[in-house]
C-alpha cells in the first residue's frame, strides 16, 4: 500500500521562503530532525525541525502553536529534547506529527504568526547527536565497494561465499559517534603499523586516514530480546536515515583486521549528520529491488513482496574535497565521486530484519550503517582506497596533493526527482570532514537535506 500523501505534493509551498528555492535542502516536504541549541548559549538541548535555512524550534512550537491534543502529546518529548521516546511511538504517530507540522509550516497557514517567532536560522545553532544511539552496528551492503576493496586484498577471491547470501555486518563504538560542523573536531588515531618490509609493527599516528561514505539507518520502536522483526514489520521499526562517515585507518586496518575484523581503525570516530530524515520523507524515492537473475535469491525470511517491489531508494551520493590550499586561493571544492544507494546489495529492510533474526534486541535510536555505498564504475568509489586503488593511482586536484595540508571532504546526499512523485532537491546534509597531515581532523559535516 502507497503511504504517498499531500506532505509530498511536489508543489507544495512553505511560508519559510528559503524553503522554496530550487536549491533548497530542506523543502517543506523533508522536514528532518535534529537536537540544537542556540550557539553560545547554555539552554538545554531540544529537538527541531529544518525548514529551508532555519529551524523550527518545538520547545517554542509547542508552547506558541495550536495543536490537537493528540498532537501536543508527541510534541512533548521533543520540546524535552527527548527524540528517542518519539522514536518509540508507532508509525502511525510519527506520520500524524509529520501532517501536522507539513500544515503548519505551509504557505498561508494560519499558524504562521506564532511559528516564525519559533525559527532559528541554522547559522546560529549549536547542532548535536540527535538522540541517544545504544548500539551501532556497521553493515556491508556496498557489493561494488566489496568487491573493489576485495579485489586489493584477495585479487583471487574477491568477494567471500557468505556474501550474496548474508548481510554481512560487525558491531562499531557508539560512544565515538559524533556530529558534523564548523568546530568538531576527530583526532588522528595512533595504532600499530606493519611498514612494509619491517619485521615487526610500530606503534604511530595513522598515515592512511580514509572516508567512507555511508548512509545511517536509526532504529524506531524495536524488538523484545528473543523476538526476531519479520521483513513484513521491518518498515514499522525504520525511523529514518542520515549521512554517516565511518572513518578508516587503512594502514592499521591492514595489519589488524584478521581474523575477527577491523578493531582500533574504526572505533575511534564516525561521523553523522546532524538531521534525521524521516522514512516518510523518502517514501516517493522508493523503487524495486532485486538481486540479479544469476546470483542467490534472499532466502525467505529475507524476502517479501514490498520489499521486491519497492525496497530500494534511489538517494544520490556525492563527496567533495578541498585543500587548505584551495581554500586560501578562494578555488571551489572538487567533486571526487558520485553514486546512488540504488546500488545496495541488500536493503534497508533487510539490514534491520537480518539483525534481529536471531532475536536480538534492537531499541530506539540504535543505529546501522549501510556500509561504503560505492558506484559500479571506478570513479564512484566511495572511499579513497578505491578511488586511489590503495595508493597506486594519483588523484587530481587543481592545487596541493591533499596530504600536503588539511582537506575539507564533503559527502552529499539529495533525493532526485521521480517524475510526477516528489521534489528534486531533497536532501540529507553533508558531512565535510578535515583532517590533517599531523595528528588531528576537524570534521564538518553539512548533510544536504538529511
Amino acid at each position: 500500500m502507497s503511504l504517498l500523501d499531500h506532505t509530498h505534493n511536489p508543489d507544495a509551498l512553505s511560508f519559510v521562503a528559503t524553503a522554496n528555492l530550487a536549491e533548497a535542502d530542506f523543502p517543506l516536504q523533508n522536514l528532518p530532525y535534529g537536537l540544537f541549541r542556540r550557539a553560545g548559549s547554555n539552554e538545554s538541548a531540544r529537538v527541531g525541525i529544518a525548514i529551508g535555512d532555519q529551524i523550527l524550534d518545538l520547545r517554542l512550537a509547542a508552547s506558541a502553536g495550536r495543536w490537537s491534543s493528540a498532537v501536543q502529546v508527541l510534541l512533548q518529548p521533543l520540546a524535552d529534547g527527548d527524540l528517542n521516546s518519539f522514536m518509540a511511538q508507532t508509525a502511525a504517530k510519527r506520520r500524524l506529527l509529520r501532517h501536522a507540522l507539513f500544515d503548519a509550516l505551509a504557505e498561508g497557514s494560519k499558524q504562521q504568526p506564532a511559528l516564525t517567532a519559533c525559527l532559528l536560522p541554522q547559522a546560529q545553532a549549536q547542532m548535536a547527536v540527535p538522540c541517544r544511539i545504544g548500539d551501532y552496528t556497521d553493515f556491508y551492503t556496498g557489493i561494488h565497494h566489496a568487491t573493489t576493496v576485495g579485489k586489493l586484498f584477495r585479487p583471487d577471491n574477491p568477494l567471500l561465499p557468505n556474501y550474496k547470501w548474508v548481510p554481512i555486518g560487525y558491531h562499531g563504538r557508539s560512544s565515538s559517534i559524533g556530529v558534523g560542523g564548523l568546530g568538531s573536531t576527530v583526532r588522528r588515531p595512533l595504532g600499530q603499523l606493519m611498514p612494509p618490509g619491517a619485521e615487526a609493527p610500530v606503534r604511530a599516528a595513522c598515515k592512511r586516514l580514509d572516508h567512507e561514505l555511508e548512509l545511517g539507518l536509526f532504529v524506531a520502536g524495536g524488538n523484545p530480546l528473543g523476538e526476531p522483526i519479520p521483513m513484513t514489520e521491518a518498515d514499522e521499526q525504520m525511523f529514518g536515515v542520515t549521512l554517516l562517515n565511518d572513518w578508516s585507518a587503512r594502514d592499521m586496518q591492514g595489519w589488524e583486521y584478521q581474523p575477527l575484523g577491523p578493531f582500533l581503525a574504526k572505533n575511534f570516530a564516525t561521523t553523522i549528520s546532524p538531521w534525521i530524515v524521516s522514512m516518510d520523507a523518502l517514501e516517493p524515492f522508493r523503487i524495486a529491488f532485486a538481486h540479479p537473475a544469476s546470483d542467490p535469491q534472499p532466502l525467505p525470511y529475507l524476502d517479501s513482496d514490498k520489499n521486491r517491489s519497492e525496497g530500494g531508494y534511489e538517494i544520490e551520493l556525492e563527496v567533495w574535497l578541498q585543500t587548505e590550499t584551495m581554500r586560501a586561493a578562494g578555488e571551489p571544492a572538487t567533486r571526487l565521486m558520485r553514486s546512488n544507494f540504488k546500488h545496495a546489495y541488500w536493503t534497508l529492510a533487510q539490514m534491520l530484519t537480518h539483525h534481529a533474526s536471531n532475536g536480538c534486541n534492537l531499541q530506539p535510536g540504535d543505529l546501522l550503517g549501510t556500509g561504503t555505498q560505492s558506484g559500479p564504475e571506478a570513479i564512484e568509489g566511495g572511499s579513497m582506497l578505491e578511488l586511489s586503488m590503495g595508493g597506486k593511482q594519483s588523484l587530481s586536484l587543481p592545487t596541493a596533493r591533499p596530504a600536503a595540508s588539511w582537506p575539507t571532504a564533503t559527502a552529499s546526499a539529495c533525493m532526485p526527482m521521480p517524475l510526477g512523485k516528489a521534489p528534486a532537491a531533497s536532501g540529507l546534509a553533508n558531512a565535510r570532514p578535515r583532517w590533517s597531515p599531523r595528528r588531528c581532523c576537524n570534521n564538518v559535516v553539512k548533510w544536504g537535506g538529511f
